[in-house]
């Protein structure tokens, strides 16, 4: 077996790789983050890097998806080209590969019962007329706090650090307690301090909050790009992953579990804070995150009738999932609803109150696999839209992800103009401006309800006659320049192509079909939605005006979005600080109807009729 030496720049990162594993492997075995918006399957060309040492020959489809100038200088896919010998690859501005992650929630007033409590008490200390166990001198001290005697129990590693704990610290000490259980046990008063971390794991990002558990007061917020995405951007990549791939079950695991510590760690140095003042944990994700979480196969989500192993709400001990937390830390994982509208989507809901609305209101969540909820107090339908990965960037031939460099909103003025996460030069176009981008040429007649661009001849809208430098040919269809190559970071033009206006359509037509079933399900007409909610990263930098106009949300509502932030985070913290909040989780994850769009009739003929543009 041949090795090969490949050293990363910036940063001399040298890693020795077995010859025939890709550059993306290499970066994988290095540690190093990088976004593979297709998975590493060499669809959407975005994985560029530059090799100025050991370059070879480019293989067809980065001879399909590179520029030859671009290829003579050395530019190559990360995930096509095969290590054959020592290399040194060049990686992108490690700053343009930051994330705008969205970390803002709205939230209200909370009334605070903490899932695990503290107690100090004084233990009696033996004595030759009682003879009482340490334990039974324990749980007498309980009981005078309230605890009922029956309840109260522990576990063998408890009983074990008990008589030390309890000489040692001259029989005063904290117990930790999870209900009726004593699930640790502290010297002296340790009450003053408890902390608590929710997470809201994305398949694109994680987010973490630090709270204390006694006032409910958030200490600080961490976050990352969900590393999972060096193995697939997308859930189904991820399943496929996890059931085919050798160990890939264990990689995908262990590689949310590292992440997770690291923002812990991250959270606790930002509020000067001590790690194992960590007690409990709560996750909310969608049902495949979920299920790797806990290092369960999710293959069940990806085959007919796409039902989840698990779907009840789960209380674990931390160290069983080896979360570097209190050695008492428990995790809380909220439920699933169904095979892709996840514990996400219940937090959510917990968050919108949804179940506890007179109002009917519609709450979408808008990404790769789009979660759409429909209801009040009354009754709950949602379903779960396949809009792929166009929000994201993928599959968009100047597409990027929400990142320092995207183009993320789009201004129809005098002429042309735009905002750049981060500002300087642009690098590509994010979903946000996706969206406004084509609107505009909707509005302008620039395209036809179809999606088809119009011949500058054709139009008849003297406006859109402005924007005649911008109406280009890219091979041999039509398409609108956002920015020239000169003025770009990379020395290439950002454009609309007439490919990346029809997955647009399928995307946008994939979420408003969703909208639409859960309509008729519920029995009602658009009119009746008093309120549109939009949760999650997209839904909150999107203008709700172009949504409307490309027909992403229906036009009637335009007037009733309100973005609320991370409802997902937003929920994941009530059901930490609130036990009453978890129970209810349970209830709403029961109660929710699930709408199989594949089986729903007369869905292809809707989805059909939603790719359309709205042309007034």
């Amino acid at each position: 077996m041949n090795y090969h030496k490949v050293v990363f720049q910036p940063g001399d990162v040298l890693v020795e790789v077995v010859e025939g594993n890709t550059i993306k492997e290499a970066m994988n075995d290095a540690g190093l983050e990088f976004d593979f918006l297709c998975g590493g399957r060499g669809t959407c060309g975005k994985c560029r890097v530059r090799i100025s040492e050991g370059l070879g020959a480019p293989v067809t489809r980065e001879q399909e998806l590179i520029q030859a100038k671009e290829l003579d200088e050395g530019i190559r896919l990360a995930c096509m080209t095969i290590v054959r010998n020592d290399l040194t690859v060049e990686l992108p501005n490690q700053k343009k590969l930051q994330h705008h992650i969205l970390i803002e929630s709205v939230e209200g007033a909370l009334e605070i019962e903490p899932q695990l409590n503290k107690v100090f008490v004084e233990v009696e200390k033996p004595s030759r007329e009682t003879q009482s166990s340490d334990w039974r001198r324990l749980k007498e001290s309980l009981v005078k706090q309230g605890y009922e005697d029956s309840k109260l129990e522990s576990s063998v590693s408890i009983l074990r650090q008990m008589p030390d704990a309890i000489r040692g610290a001259n029989n005063h000490i904290t117990a930790v307690m999870y209900n009726s259980r004593v699930v640790g046990i502290e010297l002296e008063d340790t009450t003053k301090t408890m902390l608590g971390m929710a997470f809201d794991i994305g398949t694109t990002t994680i987010v973490g909050y630090l709270l204390d558990l006694y006032s409910g007061k958030e200490l600080s917020v961490v976050s990352t790009l969900n590393p999972q995405t060096a193995f697939g951007a997308d859930v189904i990549s991820r399943l496929t992953f996890a059931s085919h791939e050798e160990n890939g079950l264990i990689k995908l695991q262990s590689t949310v579990i590292e992440a997770i510590n690291k923002l812990i760690v991250e959270a606790v140095q930002k509020a000067s804070v001590f790690r194992n003042q960590i007690y409990g944990v709560s996750i909310a994700a969608n049902t495949c995150m979920h299920h790797i979480f806990l290092g369960i196969n999710p293959q069940s989500i990806a085959v007919a009738p796409y039902v989840p192993a698990l779907s009840e709400p789960l209380v674990l001990d931390a160290s069983e999932l080896k979360i570097s937390i209190n050695q008492a830390g428990k995790v809380f994982m909220l439920p699933n609803i169904a095979g892709f509208v996840g514990a996400d989507t219940v937090a959510v809901l917990l968050a919108t109150e949804l179940d506890q609305s007179e109002d009917i209101k519609l709450v979408i969540d808008i990404g790769t696999n789009g979660e759409i909820a429909l209801g009040s107090r009354e009754k709950m339908v949602a379903c779960s839209a396949a809009a792929g990965p166009a929000f994201e960037g993928a599959q968009i031939s100047s597409g990027m992800r929400g990142a320092v460099g995207a183009i993320d909103h789009v201004y129809y003025r005098d002429k042309l103009d735009y905002s750049v996460i981060g500002g300087g030069k642009p690098l590509g176009i994010c979903g946000s401006a996706l969206l406004d981008t084509v609107a505009g040429l909707v509005e302008l007649g620039i395209v036809n309800k179809r999606g088809k661009f119009l011949a500058y001849e054709q139009l008849t809208n003297p406006v859109a006659r402005r924007f005649k430098e911008n109406l280009i040919q890219h091979e041999g269809q039509g398409a609108f320049l956002i920015a020239e190559a000169s003025i770009t970071g990379h020395g290439r033009p950002i454009m609309i192509t007439q490919s990346d206006i029809r997955e647009l359509q399928m995307a946008k037509g994939a979420m408003a079909a969703g909208v639409r079933v859960l309509i008729e399900t519920y029995g009602i007409q658009v009119q009746d939605i008093k309120e549109v909610l939009l949760a999650g990263a997209f839904g909150n930098y999107l203008n709700p005006h172009s949504a409307c106009v490309i027909g992403l949300i229906p036009l009637e509502l335009e007037g009733k979005i309100k973005m609320i932030g991370n409802a997902a985070g937003t929920g994941a913290k009530l059901a930490l600080l609130s036990s009453s909040k978890f129970r209810r989780s349970k209830d709403i994850a029961e109660h929710v109807k699930f709408v199989e769009l594949g089986s729903y009739p007369r869905f292809n003929s809707i989805f059909g009729e939603c790719t359309y543009f709205n042309i007034q």
